[in-house]
């Protein structure tokens, strides 16, 4: 095998992609598409979000959720990356987004995106690492198998590329965790 080096990139694969939604001081919902961030702990995330009205919002209510994007609204999650909610005022109605208060944090779910995790802001790390303790986990009915768990065959995630700037699903499974390494031992 011959490799190709690229030097420091965001080439970590796959990225999810994540839509973060807040209130402002006003109760007013907003939301921001994502890719840099993931699961930090067992119940924390951490995500780079730079400086947006998102992160305003952030200072103010100090809590949000994270919303997995996914095939079926592919495009609204592109738009609600590509908007600044400082120049948009109705951006979530735009993309065909309402929201829910969560009951466990103030922020809003998103209604259309089946998967959010609840967060409260824990700490803002380096200016633009935004480290939040995972509060809830809240999933729509039709991504549950009879077990009520999260079930991937009826929900079809999109992760982010970042060298060719495309949006993929997510789709077959290919092995069993925890199981399939067994053979080797």
């Amino acid at each position: 095998m011959s490799r190709k080096n690229f030097g420091a990139k965001t080439y970590l694969y796959p990225q999810p992609v994540m839509i973060i939604a807040t209130y402002d001081e006003n109760g007013r919902a907003n939301a921001m598409n994502a890719a840099w961030g993931g699961i930090a702990g067992p119940k924390e995330i951490i995500i780079d979000l730079g400086q947006h009205k998102t992160t305003d919002n952030l200072a103010v209510t100090k809590a949000f959720t994270v919303s997995i994007g996914d095939k079926e609204h592919t495009t609204a999650c592109d738009f609600v990356g590509m908007t600044s909610a400082k120049n948009c005022g109705n951006k979530l109605e735009k993309a065909g987004f309402t929201v829910t208060k969560s009951e466990f944090v103030n922020a809003p779910v998103i209604n259309e995106l089946p998967l959010a995790l609840e967060c409260e802001l824990k700490e803002i790390i380096g200016g633009s690492l935004y480290l939040g303790e995972i509060i809830n986990v809240s999933a729509d009915e039709s991504i549950l198998d009879e077990n009520g768990d999260i079930d991937l065959t009826k929900f079809a995630p999109i992760v982010f590329d970042p060298i060719h700037h495309g949006y993929y699903a997510l789709g077959e499974k290919v092995g069993q965790a925890f199981s399939d390494g067994k053979k080797l031992s």
